[in-house]
C-alpha cells in the first residue's frame, strides 16, 4: 500500500535543486511525496517509466525474477538516491520499498522538456545515467568473483560509503544474498567469518548495525578476485 502524505499540490512547489538536480534555470517544478509500506511495489518490470524518484526516508532495491523462480536483485537505492532514469520507455526491474520508505515523485517528461533548454541540467542528467551505468558495471564483475567472502567485503565497504550515518542495514540477509548471486546461508557464513577474523563487529535488530574494525582487510579482500 501506498499514500500521498502530501495532499495540497500547492505545499510541494519546488525547485529542481530540492530533488537533487542542478540546472541553470532552477525552475519550479511539482514533486508529489508518497509513503510506501515494507514490501510495497513502487513500479513493476515493463511498466511505463513516467516518473523520477528521490528517496527521503527508506530504501527501495530494484530486481528481477529469473525464469527459475529465482530473484536478482540489481541496486539498492538510499537516502537521497535518485531513480526511474532509464534509456527506454519502460522499466527493465520492478522496484519495491525494502522497509517502509517515503519518495518524492516528478513527472519524467517534465524533466525531459527543462533538459531541452537547459544545458546545466542536461549534463547533470547524462551523469546521472553514467553512474548508474557504471553501478551495474561494477555489480557485473561483482557477481562474476568467485569467493562468497570477496563478495560480501566489497558489499560492506559500498554500504559503508553509500549510508550517511552509523551503518544500520535497512536490508535483510535475504536481500543481500540475491544482490551478491549467493545463497542465504553463505552470506551468513560470510559474516561471521568476517566477525571472527577481527574485519567487523555486528549488533542490533537481526544484526544489521554493522561496524568496520579492520578496514584494510576488507578493501584487501575487495581488490582480489
Amino acid at each position: 500500500m501506498f499514500v500521498r502524505t502530501i495532499t495540497d499540490r500547492a505545499s510541494r512547489r519546488n525547485t529542481l535543486n530540492d530533488l537533487g538536480l542542478t540546472s541553470g534555470s532552477n525552475p519550479i517544478v511539482c514533486l508529489n511525496e508518497f509513503a510506501y509500506k515494507r514490501g510495497t511495489e513502487i513500479h513493476g518490470e515493463n511498466e511505463p517509466a513516467d516518473y523520477v524518484y528521490q528517496v527521503k526516508k527508506g530504501a527501495v532495491r530494484s530486481y528481477k525474477l529469473l525464469s527459475d523462480g529465482r530473484r536478482q536483485i540489481g541496486a539498492f537505492q538510499l537516502v537521497g538516491d535518485i531513480f526511474g532514469l532509464t534509456n527506454g520507455e519502460n522499466h527493465r526491474f520492478t522496484a519495491e520499498a525494502v522497509v517502509d520508505t517515503t519518495l518524492w515523485l516528478m513527472k519524467r517528461r517534465s524533466l525531459e522538456v527543462i533538459s531541452q533548454t537547459d544545458g546545466v541540467l542536461a549534463r547533470n542528467l547524462l551523469s546521472l545515467t553514467t553512474r548508474s551505468l557504471q553501478h551495474a558495471e561494477d555489480h557485473m564483475l561483482l557477481l562474476g568473483r568467485k569467493d562468497s567472502l570477496e563478495k560480501v567485503a566489497t558489499f560492506l565497504l559500498e554500504m559503508d560509503k553509500r549510508l550517511a550515518d552509523a551503518m544500520t542495514l535497512p536490508m535483510s540477509r535475504r536481500d543481500i544474498a540475491d544482490y551478491l548471486g549467493l545463497t542465504l546461508e553463505t552470506v551468513s557464513r560470510a559474516l561471521s567469518r568476517l566477525r571472527q577474523a577481527g574485519a567487523i563487529s555486528l549488533a542490533g535488530d537481526a544484526l544489521r548495525e554493522i561496524t568496520i574494525l579492520d578496514r584494510k582487510l576488507l578493501l584487501a579482500l575487495n581488490l582480489q578476485g
